[in-house]
């Protein structure tokens, strides 16, 4: 992969040791201070970039729907001013922008009359059904639902054989049941996206979509574009 079409960027957000000093138990406002002052000394520009900060709530709320088109951009971190940085403890609160989207049903955990979620995919550019994620556990009205539309696989299901992780980067597979890969569920999902289009955390079932068709899905790695309607 060339360094010139896909330039690497070092992002600096908080500044925990200077001159020698640990800065650990100053308050983030002043370790913010000192990493801007550090940037503005040194006259640092790219590839070295200065995470944007901001104690605006409405430009807070621009940059959650703004930046967040950016590949890898998944939300805001919100931090106390006066905390200090605690090595291993997560004292921040991420907000991850959301979307709503569609996707494919193409396999289930749990049976078909009493499933627990749901396995979602998309068709690729040669129209081969990719998996991109599952959701979290259905409420028990919304898998009475679900249940209603679904019908069991048939031979030549395109993901007959494969294995599915219960979650992003575990060894942990899912026991799952393949199913007519012809129902459409709207999901809601974060950003977080790898792979080409494999979200990285659970998706939140939303409703059916048995006014949409599978060629109303978008395709595999195009992100949460949601069908018309």
């Amino acid at each position: 992969m060339s360094g010139k079409r896909w330039p690497a960027y070092f992002v600096a957000f908080d500044l925990l040791q200077h001159d020698g000093q640990e800065l650990l138990t100053r308050p983030y406002a002043e370790r913010r201070a000192l990493l801007e002052n550090l940037f503005s000394e040194h006259v640092l520009t790219a590839p070295w970039t200065l995470c944007p900060m901001t104690t605006d709530l409405s430009k807070a709320r621009e940059w959650l729907e703004s930046w967040t088109h950016v590949s890898g951009v998944e939300g805001i971190l919100i931090k106390p001013l006066n905390s200090r940085y605690l090595p291993g403890y997560r004292g921040w609160t991420k907000t991850r922008r959301r979307d709503t989207t569609e996707a494919i049903v193409g396999a289930i955990t749990g049976t078909l009359t009493r499933l627990q979620l749901l396995v979602l995919g998309r068709h690729d550019e040669t129209g081969r059904l990719r998996p991109v994620g599952r959701i979290v556990s259905l409420r028990p009205d919304a898998a009475r639902q679900v249940a209603e539309y679904l019908t069991a696989a048939a031979p030549g299901h395109p993901w007959t054989g494969a294995k599915f992780s219960a979650t992003w980067g575990s060894r942990d597979i899912l026991d799952t049941t393949l199913v007519q890969p012809a129902l459409v569920a709207e999901v809601s999902a974060d950003r977080a996206v790898d792979h080409g289009g494999i979200y990285r955390h659970p998706l939140r079932f939303q409703r059916l979509r048995l006014d949409v068709g599978l060629e109303d899905v978008p395709g595999f790695g195009e992100g949460p574009t949601a069908a018309a309607g």
